[in-house]
C-alpha cells in the first residue's frame, strides 16, 4: 500500500479533490417487452433488452 511521505496541505488537498467530478450518466429510452418505456444509461441498455435487469 502507497504511503504519503509528508503531511499534504489543507488547500493541497481540497484543491485536487476538488478537480474530480462525478457527471451524470446519459439516459437512453428503450421500451421493454411488456410495453413500458423506460430511460436507462447507455452501457446497460444491452442488459436491459436481454432481461439480465
Amino acid at each position: 500500500m502507497a504511503v504519503p511521505k509528508r503531511k499534504t496541505s489543507r488547500s493541497n488537498t481540497r484543491s485536487r479533490r476538488a478537480q474530480w467530478k462525478a457527471t451524470a450518466p446519459d439516459l437512453v429510452p428503450i421500451t421493454t417487452p411488456d410495453g413500458r418505456e423506460l430511460l436507462v444509461p447507455r452501457r446497460l441498455v444491452a442488459a436491459y433488452r436481454r432481461g439480465y435487469l
